[in-house]
Formats: structure tokens, C-alpha cells, sequence
């Protein structure tokens, strides 16, 4: 298949023929969450089929619960550009990053300092600041620039000291779209001492992640936002995992990605992982899984900027339209496919009900960006309407998303 067929790549998801009041759906809510290709839905159901027990037993359904959860960690630590003993699995990406504040927090003292952004998802922004009220730790936010939703490197510069502990932030806003510099704000956080938390889930769907090239020190995204089960994953560096304390039971093991696990795995998720990085690896060509990555996405890439590029222009001529975060098509590889707008005269939970009755599954609110809401000064308006297009997502649907907008105009 060719990287680009888009009409055949929509062939393998199930939820793309979906139709609603006689209309295809356009699911333009990717950014919440993205539909999965029938390999994913038939690798979780042919676990479930096939009989599933816990792990390290000595009979034939627990042997393939080990050999489930170290597939896996394989297919993770391809597609995170780790090793499968950095990679750790939870219920979602809030939660793992729970596990990781708390374990951090116990060795802060008072007046050690934790940086977070306004920019970021509120699922690594709220961990940290409960981890240093738990400690007596001081929180600093770094801002963005609301212009253009640039992350603020030189504030990020100047928060930074001997004490600062750990610079959490994201490497893409769920919100605005922004890709901000990750590994220029990595170097001055280590310059500093500190630890970096990089949150990848808007990231995922969009661009290769490369934790060794981002400076991450720990980095968590989910796989439903790149087209896989409600799992999250967690990659740390290895003596970090290690080291750190982790809140678990006794029988858990004590040391390796295992002691993060809370609890027993949903097996048929994990499948479900190694599927959704084998589908992504299967839109491009290379000798190994991790080469199939890097020029599936860039394919993903190049498809996603034309989306954006036609998107852009289309509302950049729609007066009753704002556009909020970086609206240059010059500089398209700084941000996903993602837009948060405002309709004039219309709060954005009625613009969104209304594409919504035009098949044009839509976002409205904050995302839990709610920093970025409140800097923008929109979270007292109810936030904003957001569109989000994937790699499955068609010129034509960008069209008619660009069409029902027009016709929003409240006169």
C-alpha cells in the first residue's frame, strides 16, 4: 500500500464508514482521541478469544500473558526510540504521570522548585503541583506567548536555578497545536540540574518520537491518541526507573518497568499497543520497525501539513472566525493539525453541537488545557471549538469542516 492512499488507509478503520443522519461522519476529534484500524480491534479481541491468565505462571495462557507484555514493551520502546526495559504501562498518561510525581516528590524539601507551563495539558501540570504542596516544593509556571502560542524559552530561562528539581512540559499542545523547542528546553533544564517530564500525547499521532533527541528524561503519552487501546505508556531512563521509589504492592517486582505497574495489565490492551504500532510501522518501508516509523511519519507528516495548510487558508478568510496559536503557513512544522477557534457572537459548546448535527464530531471547552484557556482569557467564555485532523482524515472533510464554519456566521 502506498503511504498516502488515504482512501485505502481509511479501508482499515471501521469507524470511518460510520454514517449519521445520512452523512459520513468526519471525525475531526482526533486530538481527544483517535478511531483504531481493524488489526488493533482484532489483536485485543483474539487475546480475549484465545483465554488470558495474569503473568509468571507455569501453564500456557500465562505464558502468553509474558509473551503479550514483553511484545509490547518491544513494539514501545520502538516506537518511543528506548529499550523495552524503559517502558512501562498503566491505565492512561495521567496516572502513570501521578506515579512518577509522587515518586520524585519524596525526594524534594521545602523550597526545591518544579516547573511547569500554561501551554500544557492539566494531566502534567496538577501532579506537580500536588507533589510539591505534598513536600513544601515551589511551583513556577512558564508562560507562552498568546499571539502565536510560542512557549516562552526566555522566561523558561529565568525560573531556572540550583534548586529547581524537575521542568515538566509538553512536546505539543493538545490545544493550540503548538510544537514547541522540547530539546532547547531540555539543555537549559539540565544545564540546571534538573530532571525533564515530556508529555507526548499530542505529539504521538503526529511526529516520531525520539526521547534520546527530545532531552527527555521521562516521557508519557497514551496509546488511544495514536490509534490504539485506552492504555498509557511511560518511558524512563533505565537508572532513573530504577532508583526512584515507586508506590506498590509487595509482590510486585521490585525492580525493572514492573514495579510502575499498578496492579494486573489489561493484557488484551497491550496487544492492542503492539497492533497500533505495527499498523503505523506498516505505512512505511525500512529494514527494521523503528526505519517503518520514521518514514511512516514522515509520510503522516507531509499529508497532515497539506490538511493544515488548506485548513489555514480557508479560515484566514473568514471574517466571523478567530484562529488562536500560530496561523503562519510559512511555519507549519511548528505546530500539528490541530486549531482552536472562535466563532464570533457563538459560545463554542453551540458551535460544536451544531457541526456536530452536520456529522462533524468537534471539540469545545478546554481539553484540560486549562492554562492555556485562562492565559488566552477564553476559559470565562467556555473555551474554544477545536478541530483536529490524523493521517485518516481527507481534503474533503477539511472542506466541509471549512463550509459548515461558514455557515456558523451568527449575522
Amino acid at each position: 500500500m502506498a503511504p498516502f492512499d488515504v482512501s485505502a488507509i481509511r479501508s482499515r478503520f471501521p469507524a470511518l464508514a460510520r454514517n449519521e443522519g445520512g452523512r459520513p461522519v468526519a471525525y475531526l476529534d482526533g486530538p481527544g482521541g483517535t478511531q483504531v484500524p481493524e488489526m488493533v480491534i482484532e489483536a485485543m479481541a483474539h487475546r480475549l478469544r484465545a483465554g488470558t491468565s495474569n503473568l509468571g505462571g507455569s501453564f500456557a495462557a500465562s505464558r502468553e500473558a509474558d509473551e503479550v507484555t514483553a511484545a509490547a514493551r518491544e513494539a514501545g520502546a520502538d516506537f518511543l526510540g528506548g529499550r523495552p526495559e524503559e517502558v512501562v504501562f498503566g491505565q492512561n498518561m495521567t496516572s502513570l504521570t501521578f506515579a512518577v510525581s509522587r515518586a520524585l516528590a519524596r525526594t524534594w524539601g521545602p523550597g526545591d522548585e518544579v516547573v511547569v507551563t500554561r501551554l500544557d495539558h492539566d494531566a502534567n501540570v496538577t501532579p506537580w503541583r500536588l507533589g510539591a504542596a505534598d513536600r513544601g516544593a515551589v511551583v513556577r509556571v512558564v508562560d507562552f506567548d498568546p499571539a502565536d502560542g510560542a512557549l516562552d524559552l526566555t522566561h523558561l530561562e529565568s525560573v531556572l536555578g540550583p534548586r529547581t528539581r524537575v521542568v515538566a512540559l509538553t512536546a505539543a499542545s493538545n490545544a493550540l497545536g503548538t510544537v514547541p523547542p522540547v530539546r532547547r528546553a531540555a539543555d537549559l533544564a539540565h544545564a540546571a540540574g534538573a530532571l525533564v517530564f515530556v508529555d507526548g500525547v499530542h505529539y504521538a499521532p503526529h511526529r516520531l518520537i525520539d526521547v534520546a533527541a527530545l532531552g527527555a528524561d521521562f516521557l508519557a503519552c497514551s496509546a488511544y491518541k495514536f490509534f490504539g487501546p485506552h492504555t498509557g505508556v511511560l518511558w524512563g531512563r533505565a537508572d532513573l526507573l530504577e532508583s526512584l521509589e515507586a508506590y506498590k504492592v509487595v509482590p510486585a517486582p521490585a525492580s525493572g518497568p514492573g514495579k510502575w505497574e499498578t496492579g494486573t495489565q489489561s493484557f488484551e490492551s497491550l496487544a492492542g499497543v503492539t497492533a497500533a504500532v505495527d499498523y503505523l510501522a506498516g505505512l512505511g518501508e525500512g529494514s527494521s520497525r523503528r526505519e517503518r516509523l520514521a518514514a511512516a511519519y514522515a509520510a503522516i507528516r507531509r499529508h497532515e501539513e497539506g490538511l493544515a495548510g488548506r485548513f489555514l487558508a480557508g479560515a484566514a478568510a473568514m471574517p466571523h472566525l478567530r484562529l488562536y496559536g500560530l496561523t503562519d503557513p510559512a511555519r507549519l512544522g511548528e505546530r500539528t493539525p490541530t486549531f482552536a477557534l472562535e466563532v464570533a457572537g457563538l459560545p463554542p459548546g453551540e458551535a460544536a453541537h451544531r457541526l456536530g448535527a452536520q456529522g462533524i464530531h468537534a471539540w469545545s471547552g478546554d481539553y484540560y488545557a486549562v492554562g492555556v484557556m485562562e492565559h488566552l482569557g477564553v476559559a470565562e467564555r467556555g473555551g474554544l471549538l477545536r478541530i483536529g485532523f490524523a493521517h485518516y482524515n481527507t481534503a474533503e472533510e477539511a472542506d466541509r469542516a471549512l463550509e459548515a464554519l461558514t455557515g456558523l456566521r451568527t449575522g
